[in-house]
């Protein structure tokens, strides 16, 4: 077992000592919402799951959508299995909730988690979130074409990173390579602080991140992105070629949605729908769709349950030809 393996099988051990002592009260009884709401995000600071949570959250306070206490807690590790885990240690509260993204399909599939993405209640699915990929400056890279020729010079595996183990960075990583004919040696991070991080300073030659995540940095001229994995480059770097103009098939986005902890209940899960309606009708929820280049894409309740077991059964596939996965 890799060291990175074991971090993780570490961190679910941990998640399913919690879960052995996490409540299993908190039903609900007419008077819903009426406690503190625990919001957890199973990454860093800074990543996807970071901003759209806190984005959702600041829109319940400004439009007093939630008439108690919010509570946020940043809870990473093992690729999102100590945040999602520690929610479904709390089966049957309905005041535990979080945010999805490809780790919470991923990340179940390839460690023992105690868990699958389906044991959790279903609220609603919002918007598809794609990649850029990125290179620093200081390579001199500045098309696709040029990172190809350097990345299959690297017999080894050129060095990239992403955030999470098996994720969707990982996922969108080696199908670019595979289809390219290039080798990689896939870093995985926490947080998007730590990816930027890397590359900057070297220790991976590329990175994939969400758009809003690094715009900024592309504005600076620090990094240089080379491809977009969307349908279409978002405006601030419309003169990135998309991985379909480059010729690559089947990439993969990040779902990004709100899940309650198992076993919540009906009254608490029609709540946040009938909720979660009026946050994504706000001019502050299209905002953040707009600056952070995210494709809309709405589904409810059991919608959003199809579409979750529709693209986890993708998502194993692609693992499986990847060879991650076992057929």
């Amino acid at each position: 077992m890799t060291s990175r393996l074991r971090v993780l099988a570490g961190v679910v051990a941990l998640a399913a000592a919690v879960a052995a002592c996490g409540s299993g009260g908190g039903a609900t009884s007419g008077n819903y919402p009426s406690e503190t709401l625990h919001w957890t995000i199973a990454f860093g600071p800074g990543g996807g799951n970071d901003i759209m949570s806190r984005t959702i959250v600041d829109i319940l306070k400004k439009e007093n959508l939630y008439p108690n206490e919010i509570e946020v807690t940043n809870r990473e590790g093992g690729s999102g299995a100590r945040g999602w885990g520690y929610v479904y240690a709390h089966r049957g509260d309905p005041y535990q909730i979080s945010t999805t993204s490809g780790s919470f399909l991923t990340t179940p599939l390839q460690a023992g988690t105690g868990w699958a993405p389906n044991d959790f209640t279903p609220v609603g699915l919002f918007a598809q979130d794609d990649l850029l990929f990125l290179v620093s400056p200081k390579s001199g890279i500045e098309s696709w074409e040029q990172w190809v020729e350097r990345a299959k010079g690297n017999a080894k595996g050129v060095p990239v990173g992403g955030i999470g183990t098996v994720n969707v960075d990982f996922i969108d990583h080696q199908m670019l390579a595979d289809q390219a004919g290039y080798k990689i040696s896939y870093v995985p991070f926490d947080d998007e602080g730590q990816l930027i991080n890397a590359l900057l300073s070297g220790s991976v030659e590329a990175i994939v991140s969400n758009p809003a995540e690094v715009l900024g940095q592309v504005e600076s001229g620090d990094m240089v992105p080379l491809l977009f994995t969307g349908k279409e480059s978002p405006a601030a770097v419309s003169d990135v070629p998309t991985a379909e103009e480059l010729g690559f098939e089947g990439l993969l986005a990040m779902p990004r949605g709100v899940i309650l902890a198992p076993d919540a209940g009906e009254e608490a899960q029609r709540w946040w729908i009938e909720t979660m309606r009026k946050v994504v009708k706000t001019p502050a929820w299209r905002q953040y769709l707009k600056e952070n280049q995210l494709i809309a894409d709405v589904r409810w309740g059991e919608d959003f349950a199809t579409y979750i077991d529709s693209t986890n059964a993708e998502f194993t596939e692609v693992l499986r030809d990847q060879g991650v996965l076992d057929r």
